[in-house]
């Protein structure tokens, strides 16, 4: 069975041809199958959230808990951008932060590895690039070391 990329485009008009954030895929005539960038997003979430290492994907901590809160992830997926090409192509661009005392490169690298290989298996497309953004790196709150003492 050979499948086959569109990708939406935009017309002179500024209209899409298809939902500008899906890509349709013909399977023999049988029909379309479309994924939706935040299927890729929540693949990309997925493997890099598993990383250790990894803190958490960068973005506004004030809007990352109102969106914890209201069990909204579309706030989360700000740091994630899905690039859709032709072909059956993507490229993806990510932020993440980081926990302090790891090796930035060797993390990025890890990162790089896990979104292409979840992406290229679970969609079928090809992954031309991930390039990861490291916004900042995240210590462990500090804990005191006195037990507090009840108030009476």
């Amino acid at each position: 069975m050979k499948a086959s990329i569109k990708v939406a485009e935009k017309t002179a008009a500024g209209q899409n041809t298809e939902a500008a954030s899906s890509a349709a895929v013909e399977v023999n005539g049988m029909g379309e199958v479309k994924i939706h960038e935040n299927v890729i997003s929540a693949l990309v979430r997925k493997a890099i959230l598993n990383i250790d290492g990894v803190s958490r994907l960068a973005g506004s901590t004030l809007m990352d808990n109102i969106a914890e809160i209201v069990g909204n992830r579309r706030l989360q997926d700000r740091a994630i951008t899905v690039n859709l090409g032709t072909e059956n192509r993507v490229s993806i661009d990510l932020k993440v932060n980081l926990k302090f005392g790891y090796k930035v490169p060797v993390i990025a690298t890890a990162i790089q590895k896990a979104v292409i290989e979840e992406v290229e298996q679970t969609t079928g497309m090809t992954v031309t690039g991930v390039n990861v953004i490291v916004q900042e790196l995240e210590t462990e709150p500090e804990v005191d070391e006195e037990p507090v003492e009840p108030a009476r």
